[in-house]
């Protein structure tokens, strides 16, 4: 008998034939890489909105991701002060951050051009479109390579026009700007500067406190919703609203350059989509927060609003072109920016200005009171004694 061909041998090759089919039929079980940790700090307080919108971003990225990326989000101080956060993302001492490019401004006073001024009269979310499809992004990279700063910005979240600011007494005319110890950011800083302001750039954890004890007598930080959560209402009960000194702001998350590059390419995607959702997001939700936190500082906290004087209004725009001239003579990039500004808002706004409805007009049908309204622009506003102050809301 050939003993290739024994019950014996027959048994044996049939079982190592079972096992190998066992063997090729058993999935594949692929070792799965370590998830990638990112330490995030923002530069807001951790009660304040702005702070929840950071965390905001960072949960889209974590839920689309699916455990191979987290981001955990520190608030403002946590690791290093507020106007600190760059240097910090640039060296890898934080993986990232959430903060707005005025706060760079001390680097190179072209980035404050991201959020600070009229912008030739484009909106934030006109200022976010110049950014991405006008050679702003490029630009801002070009500024930050510079100044040898290797991090990856996103900028996102078009910020309603910021109010005048808090004042313990409301001003009328420009010659009551002059000698005001006033906080405020970036180009701002100049701007009120010119103004006749002693201005005095914190950050915005330290504005209430320095308000408090009467080390600036006016302030202004962002939006109704941030403004009451950090206390401004128990120190300051007067508000003027609107103004062009930062009118186009958004945020900014910043990325080290060499963290963000050694993740794959599906990962990016999901940053660079996350950033596109939480912009929307923000927007949506700046909204409904923003006008119940008005209604609350107006009603429960018995803040009075004012418009802010057109008179103070064109002054701001006068000391912007002396301002922003006299930058763009001694910095050839704050010229390349402003000067592709110009040339993005001129095309972009007459679009805007000529389709968009005035939606002032469908609300007062339906909501103004005889005599009464809001803070329209022109100084239409309403109800009761503004004195010298301009119209109150």
């Amino acid at each position: 008998m050939n003993p290739s061909t024994t019950p014996r041998r027959r048994s044996l090759l049939k079982g190592a034939a079972v096992a190998a089919g066992a063997t090729l039929s058993a999935p594949m079980v692929m070792a799965q890489a370590a998830p990638t940790s990112f330490r995030f700090q923002s530069t807001w307080p951790a009660k304040d909105i702005f702070h929840e919108f950071a965390l905001d971003f960072a949960k889209k990225v974590n839920d689309m991701a699916g455990g191979r990326l987290k981001i955990e989000v520190l608030p403002s101080g946590a690791v290093v002060p507020a106007f600190q956060l760059l240097e910090a993302v640039n060296k890898g001492t934080l993986d990232g951050g959430h903060g707005v490019v005025a706060y760079h401004y001390g680097k190179n006073s072209a980035l404050a051009l991201w959020g600070s001024g009229p912008a030739f009269g484009m909106d934030p979310n006109m200022v976010l479109s110049w950014h991405y499809y006008g050679g702003g992004k490029a630009l801002l990279d070009e500024i930050y390579k510079s100044i040898n700063m290797d991090v990856v910005s996103y900028l996102y979240g078009p910020m309603p026009t910021q109010p005048l600011g808090w004042f313990k007494k409301p001003v009328s005319n420009v010659a009551q700007m002059k000698g005001l110890k006033f906080r405020t950011v970036g180009l701002a800083v100049d701007l009120f500067t010119e103004l006749g302001a002693a201005v005095n750039p914190l950050p915005g954890g330290e504005i209430v406190p320095a308000l408090d004890r009467g080390l600036i007598d006016a302030a202004e930080f962002n939006n109704s919703s941030s403004d009451r959560v950090l206390g401004f209402p128990d120190v300051a009960k007067n508000c003027m609203l609107q103004s062009f000194h930062q009118s186009g702001e958004q945020f900014e998350i910043l990325f080290n350059k060499a963290k963000y590059n050694a993740l794959p390419q599906d990962l990016k995607a999901i940053i660079d989509y996350a950033v596109q959702a939480a912009s929307s997001d923000f927007s949506w939700k700046a909204i409904d927060r923003n006008s119940k936190d008005y209604v609350e500082l107006k009603t429960k906290d018995k803040v009075n609003f004012y418009k802010t004087p057109d008179a103070i209004l064109r002054a701001q725009l006068e000391a912007w072109d002396k301002v922003t001239g006299k930058k763009a003579s001694e910095n050839p990039l704050f010229k390349k920016v402003l000067d592709s500004q110009r040339e993005f808002a001129q095309r972009a706004g007459q679009w805007q200005n000529d389709y968009m409805v005035d939606f002032k007009m469908a609300y007062n049908r339906y909501f103004a009171k005889a005599g009464a309204g809001g803070t329209g622009g022109g100084g239409a506003g309403g109800g009761g004694g503004a004195n010298n102050t301009g119209k109150k809301a």
